[in-house]
């Protein structure tokens, strides 16, 4: 089968994208106030589409701390702060993630929102990948506290299309395959600091490379409340793979201009996304 290599919508010549780094802590407004001072930044320096990290408004001291603070979908404290974000400041706005409320007593969706510029949700991704790692004195079971989604997730904006993953879904080819031909993918997340220093950078930049698009890859970058470290070096992938930003540690802003002419350069030289026969 033969994928259309752009989108429908005609795209602009560049886009202005932002990814922000935070070292959440265990109070969700306290979160929220440096979720909106970034946001802001970042728009003041004139980005149009922005990108929150995965766990963005806690990473509690336990597992099941999210699930106290879970919302229903449409309604409460954080979506109705990123709705507000997105419609003050008039940026396409990646949410990261937050727990929305599931089917199961203690457990959660981790739920990667879109807001448009006028501040309507316009995209939900439930997370497909629960990460699992045990080893050197850690242990990470997100199947505890997560339900998992099955869904992937893309949509048509005006900037292109954008695809959507979170965190461990980047060992996963398969599911941005299923994404269609995306221009751009957020991809949200925490990694942690032993995970992320052998393998975040490689994941992300094959990503970019074999879609031949665009990666805003957003982290959780510190010492967190729990003991917890997260890896950081959020970043902004071209589809070559070639790094046109990062912060390897701490909260801040990454900005980088996102040029499409590169990218119908790089999928016309090299068509090889035309070329796949599996």
């Amino acid at each position: 089968m033969t994928l259309p290599l752009t989108s429908p919508t005609p795209r602009p010549e560049t886009v202005n994208a932002a990814v922000v780094q935070m070292v959440s802590t265990p109070n969700v407004a306290e979160n929220l106030a440096r979720a909106e001072y970034w946001v802001g930044e970042a728009a003041q320096a004139g980005a149009e589409l922005v990108v929150l990290p995965e766990y963005f408004p806690l990473m509690g001291l336990a597992d099941q701390d999210k699930v106290a603070v879970r919302e229903p979908f449409g309604s409460g404290v954080i979506q109705a702060a990123m709705a507000d974000w997105a419609q003050r400041f008039g940026v396409w706005l990646v949410g990261g993630t937050l727990p929305l409320a599931a089917p199961v007593a203690n457990k959660v969706f981790n739920a990667s929102l879109v807001f448009a510029p006028s501040g309507e949700c316009v995209a939900r991704y439930d997370k497909i990948h629960l990460f699992g790692f045990s080893g050197l004195g850690e242990r990470y079971n997100e199947a505890d506290s997560i339900v998992a989604g099955t869904q992937p997730v893309a949509l048509e904006t005006p900037l292109g299309r954008l695809g959507l993953a979170v965190c461990y879904d980047l060992r996963f080819p398969e599911l941005f395959r299923a994404l269609g031909v995306p221009d751009i993918v957020a991809v949200p997340a925490a990694f942690t600091a032993l995970t992320g220093e052998a393998h975040w950078l490689p994941l992300l930049q094959a990503r970019a490379i074999e879609n031949q698009c665009f990666v805003l890859a957003s982290a959780q970058g510190g010492t967190h409340a729990s003991g917890r470290r997260t890896h950081g070096h959020s970043l902004i992938l071209d589809p070559w793979g070639k790094v046109l930003a990062m912060l390897p540690h701490g909260e801040g802003v990454v900005q980088a201009t996102l040029d499409f002419r590169v990218l119908n350069s790089v999928r016309s030289r090299l068509p090889a996304l035309q070329h796949r026969v599996l």
